[in-house]
Formats: C-alpha cells, sequence, structure tokens
C-alpha cells in the first residue's frame, strides 16, 4: 500500500494542491499530515484527496472549532487531535508532531512506522525495526516543498521534492 506522508502546510493552498495533486497521480491510497495544517480553508483543498487522510493539530492548531466544523464535511479525514496511534492492515503507525517524541516511541519497539513534521525538515532514521518519517514542510519556507511517498510493504520510500 502506498500512502503520502506530509506536514506543515502552514495556509500554503498552492503547496498543499500540488501535494494532493502529486499523491491522486501517484495513486496514494491514504496521507498522513503531521500537523500545522492551520487555517480552516485548507480542509476542502485537503478533502480534494477522496481516500482517507489521518490528520493531527500540530503546535499552530489554528482555530480548532472552525477546523473540526469544516473535517465534518468530509468522511474521509478523520481528525485525531494531537497524536495518532493506528493498525493499517498488519502495521502499527505513530503520527506525533515533535520528533523528539517519535525517537522515543520508536526506542520502545512497538511500532513499524513514527511520522513526525515540526522542523521544516526532510528527515528518514531507523531506530529498531522503526521507520521514523519526518517528511520535511510541504510550505516551503525552509526550500523546496518536500512530502514523502512510502511502500508500507516493501518500506521503500521517496522524497517528493517540487
Amino acid at each position: 500500500m502506498k500512502i503520502a506522508i506530509m506536514s506543515d502546510s502552514h495556509d500554503s493552498i498552492p503547496n498543499l494542491q500540488k501535494a494532493i495533486k502529486i499523491s491522486i497521480e501517484e495513486n496514494c491510497e491514504k496521507i498522513f499530515h503531521c500537523g500545522d495544517l492551520i487555517s480552516p480553508f485548507m480542509v476542502p483543498i485537503l478533502g480534494k484527496f477522496d481516500k482517507e487522510i489521518h490528520l493531527i493539530l500540530g503546535n499552530n492548531p489554528g482555530d480548532i472549532y472552525l477546523l473540526m466544523q469544516n473535517i465534518l464535511e468530509y468522511s474521509n479525514i478523520k481528525l485525531h487531535g494531537d497524536n495518532a496511534f493506528l493498525k493499517i492492515e498488519e502495521y502499527k503507525i505513530a503520527m506525533v508532531h515533535y520528533p523528539k517524541i517519535a525517537y522515543a516511541l520508536a526506542k520502545t519497539g512497538e511500532y513499524d512506522f513514527i511520522f513526525c513534521g515540526h522542523t521544516h525538515k526532510y528527515e528518514i532514521k531507523e531506530i529498531g525495526k522503526t521507520l521514523v518519517i519526518n517528511p520535511g514542510e510541504i510550505l516551503g519556507k525552509e526550500g523546496a516543498p518536500t512530502f514523502v511517498i512510502l511502500d508500507l510493504k516493501t518500506r521503500k520510500y521517496e522524497k517528493i521534492t517540487f
């Protein structure tokens, strides 16, 4: 199963539109957004991906009430709050915003994959059996926007830069 992992879009409408378009073109089956989507007006853009989307808040949650109101219009978007702990097929996945929390969780050996964001910097680490993925940023503040496409079964990943 191919999935897209993204983070820190920070209200960049054009960049989130591009990331969604690429995710659709690449036949991703799910999107994991690791936080800092921010404004409620970003929800319809995210919702253009008509398959399952997992979203956490991050440290810049924006207007949570309006964000939740907008998300209610999209049955495919699951807002998990600050963190998400999921079982997708046979894979245990954690999604947190902060890398330090991701590294600590990876050391437990309980997860196959942990996705995080916050630093706006692309980084992938293998800690024990856990692949920790920080996809960088959709915003494009620290350089070109990036996200990751991952095949859960093969554990092969590709950094997407645009």
